[in-house]
């Protein structure tokens, strides 16, 4: 082995601490660096990625299965899939009660053809008593269908995603006979990819079935070009966010190497001037260092990018989920991108402290480093004594003033990973609020049709008001309750459908995020989303008339509400408002909040036996449950749990460095008397003025990077966010928050302050 080589080894050797902590903080930080790159990847276009991945249908159409049994040819088609046999059922799962009508196709396999569907979790349906779902009932729940004869049963082995949105719920094709109501035949479902698939090739399309197929035959059809726009809308919200995540990982990663090996580096300016002294060169004393640097990192940059893959595949589950696509793997590239970053970061930053060492005298280099200016920090030192309190606290609140350069290092660590903990959890918050203000669904109970709907509005279905009201307000526990009814309209000067929701009630206490204005209290008064605001030009106190059934229907804007639904095209009024327009208009959905102490499960059981004669059911609400909350909870507590890691680890690299400057004045006190438990108290103390001062000014620094990054995500996605969402920073949660700066420095301190107590008087009176 050449002589360099033996100093890389004995360098690496010696300073095993320091060894360590490189290769920890390269560890960490590329850990860190895959997950904010993966973020960052998967945040790109996830719903054209995803089509891509799921070869998905550019158009979907349902046929009537008693009037075709082939595919109608279209011009343009360049690939189909199917027909496949669909039905619509409302199951029961035990427990849970009953779910809402699924749409069930029968597709043998899953990767196959068009829209090649992922299953997620469990496996494809392998017999005709298995099912798959998007969403609604756990692995291994029963499914049973009690309106069918016999009462068929399926049990869910998978949880599958359809970027097409073709499905609810898989089943093999033996299976759909039992799901099949006696006397019909299923429905058919044919899937196209065009070469040039514009709206109007999509619009063409679906008027060539209608033409060349007996009248009836098209039951509906779906493009891709809406599904894109929708999915591209509500995951304008999330964007920012998972972006946020990124790219304050990826920063932080960056601070975390860069202050590590530069530490490094500097603690070394006297072993640098050694070998200066006995002959090596200022370019060996650079590779030298390089060496000792870039073996520690290079084991973290290994490891690290294997945890960033184990950690990254349940985070992009949970991505999926939020975006409601198909799973995205990590990326070959990001992982080459990551590890030669941090390669080149560690050589860059290496190379400069070592050069700057390198090109002191080597008398210089020989003194730097060792101790302390006998002056700096000494005013410090004095003041610190004369505060009221223990000699171990004084001792450490003087000891970072010594080193102001590092202090400085330190408190902009501490500064940095407060602000992002503040950051990351206003955007968790935030996240949750506009999920449930999306959902607006936060009743106990929700009321629907006990079979199959009709496929498109039906003001008529529901059953009348009158007789609903009697069975809801004679059950005991109700609550606040109301009904929705829900007819199509225009507005001039907005193309398309605006859907004009009646309310029988109040429902503001149900979810629904006023941005301004009000609530509406009488007939004639509405209130509007954004979208739609803006769309027809009115303003909030203004008029906007619908146009119902060719009447008109003046409406009196007194709110702008919070909603992504129907792209914003929604009016949301009460129920008489409407009712002249359209007179057998009825509510066929209903909400109730219970009572205090009424058990949901129980009531939901009685109400749907008073309703059963009406054709209605009553079901726990699970909008409160939503995937997509749990799985924004799961990667804010994820990744918030990284950032607090990394920035403690860089806290931890400037301690060791201190306490190990400080060796011999630790060895001199502990023969004087100073106990361990005493040792620990100065070297936290040594970082307990930069915690509090990171936490005073990292935590206004978040939630001010907050108040700019909420209002930009909803300017992007064109809604006006409510106050709730901005508004996230209790006082309880700042409390928590400002000290989050002191036990950030405490944790990183953990380690040294353990050392030093461990530290034998005789070993630290002999070091130099």
């Amino acid at each position: 082995m050449s002589g360099l080589g033996r100093v890389v080894r004995a360098g690496a050797a010696r300073r095993r601490v320091q060894t360590v902590i490189i290769g920890l903080a390269t560890f960490m930080a590329v850990t860190s660096a895959v997950l904010g790159g993966s973020l960052l990847v998967a945040s790109t276009g996830p719903f054209d990625d995803s089509f891509t991945s799921q070869h998905g249908a550019h158009l979907s159409v349902l046929l009537d299965g008693t009037k075709t049994a082939g595919t109608p040819n279209l011009a343009g088609v360049t690939e189909t899939s199917g027909p496949f046999p669909v039905v619509v059922q409302a199951p029961h799962i035990d427990p849970g009660g009953s779910l809402p009508p699924l749409t069930i196709v029968g597709r043998p396999q899953p990767g196959t053809g068009i829209d090649r569907v992922s299953v997620v979790e469990g496996r494809w349906p392998s017999g005709p008593g298995e099912i798959a779902l998007a969403e609604g009932a756990p692995l291994g729940a029963v499914m049973t269908f009690p309106a069918l004869p016999g009462k068929p049963s399926l049990t869910v082995v998978g949880r599958a995603r359809s970027t097409s949105q073709t499905a609810a719920a898989w089943v093999l094709p033996a299976a759909i006979p039992a799901l099949t109501t006696p006397g019909t035949t299923p429905n058919t479902q044919i899937l196209y990819r065009f070469g040039a698939p514009t709206s109007s090739t999509l619009d063409e399309a679906a008027a060539a079935i209608t033409a060349t197929t007996p009248p009836g035959t098209l039951l509906g059809s779906q493009s891709w070009l809406v599904l894109k726009a929708a999915a591209d809308r509500n995951t304008a919200l999330f964007v920012p966010f998972l972006v946020a995540f990124g790219l304050l990982g990826l920063v932080m990663a960056v601070l975390s190497i860069g202050g590590v090996v530069a530490g490094a580096a500097g603690a070394a300016t006297g072993r640098i001037g050694v070998l200066k002294a006995i002959g090596y060169t200022p370019a060996q004393v650079v590779r030298g260092f390089l060496g000792q640097a870039l073996i520690p990192a290079a084991i973290g940059t290994a490891l690290g990018t294997a945890a960033g893959h184990a950690i990254a595949i349940p985070l992009l589950q949970s991505t999926s989920e939020v975006y409601e696509t198909a799973p995205v793997a990590i990326t070959s590239w990001v992982d080459v991108i990551v590890a030669a970053g941090a390669l080149v970061l560690v050589t860059l930053t290496a190379t400069v402290a070592a050069l700057r060492a390198g090109r002191l005298r080597t008398v210089d280099a020989l003194s730097a480093g060792r101790t302390t200016s006998r002056d700096r920090g000494r005013t410090a030192a004095v003041l610190a004594a004369r505060v009221p309190l223990p000699r171990p606290v004084t001792l450490g609140l003087g000891q970072p003033f010594a080193r102001p350069g590092r202090m400085a290092a330190m408190l902009a660590t501490v500064v940095f990973g407060t602000a992002a903990v503040a950051l990351a959890v206003g955007l968790g918050a935030s996240i949750s609020v506009i999920e449930k203000a999306r959902l607006h669904d936060s009743a106990a109970i929700a009321v629907g049709p006990s079979g199959p709907r009709r496929q498109g509005p039906s003001p008529a279905d529901g059953p009348p008001l009158d007789q609903v009201t009697q069975a809801v307000t004679a059950q005991a526990g109700t609550g606040a309750w109301y009904g929705i009814a829900e007819v199509p309209s225009t507005v001039a000067g907005v193309p398309g459908v605006v859907e004009a929701l009646g309310f029988t009630a109040d429902a503001s206490w149900a979810g629904y995020e006023m941005t301004a204005g009000r609530w509406f209290r009488e007939p004639g008064e509405g209130i509007v989303p954004t979208p739609l605001l803006t769309a027809s030009g009115t303003k909030v106190g203004g008029t906007m008339t619908l146009t119902i059934n060719g009447r008109s229907v003046p409406i009196r804007v007194v709110g702008e509400v919070f909603s992504t639904r129907h792209d914003g095209m929604q009016v949301f009024t009460s129920l008489g408002t409407l009712l002249p327009a359209q007179p057998d208009l009825r509510p066929s959905e209903y909400r109730i909040d219970l009572a205090a102490g009424a058990d949901r499960e129980a009531y939901s059981a009685a109400l749907t036996t008073a309703l059963k004669p009406l054709g209605l059911e009553a079901r726990p609400n699970q909008a409160g449950s939503s995937e997509v909350l749990l799985a924004l909870n799961a990667l804010t507590g994820l990744l918030t749990a990284m950032l607090v890691a990394i920035a403690a680890l860089g806290v931890l690299n400037m301690a060791v460095l201190q306490t190990h400057e400080r060796v011999r004045d630790l060895g001199i006190h502990k023969a004087l008397g100073m106990t361990p438990r005493q040792a620990v108290t100065v070297v936290l103390s040594s970082v307990l003025l930069i915690g509090l001062a990171g936490g005073a000014l990292g935590t206004p620094a978040g939630v001010a990077l907050h108040g700019v990054m909420m209002p930009a995500m909803g300017d992007q996605a064109g809604i006006t966010l409510p106050v709730a969402v901005l508004d996230v920073y209790e006082p309880w949660l700042l409390a928590l928050l400002i000290p989050g700066g002191l036990a950030i420095a405490i944790l990183g301190a953990l380690l040294p302050a353990g050392w030093a107590a461990r530290l034998r008087t005789a070993t630290a009176l002999r070091t130099e």
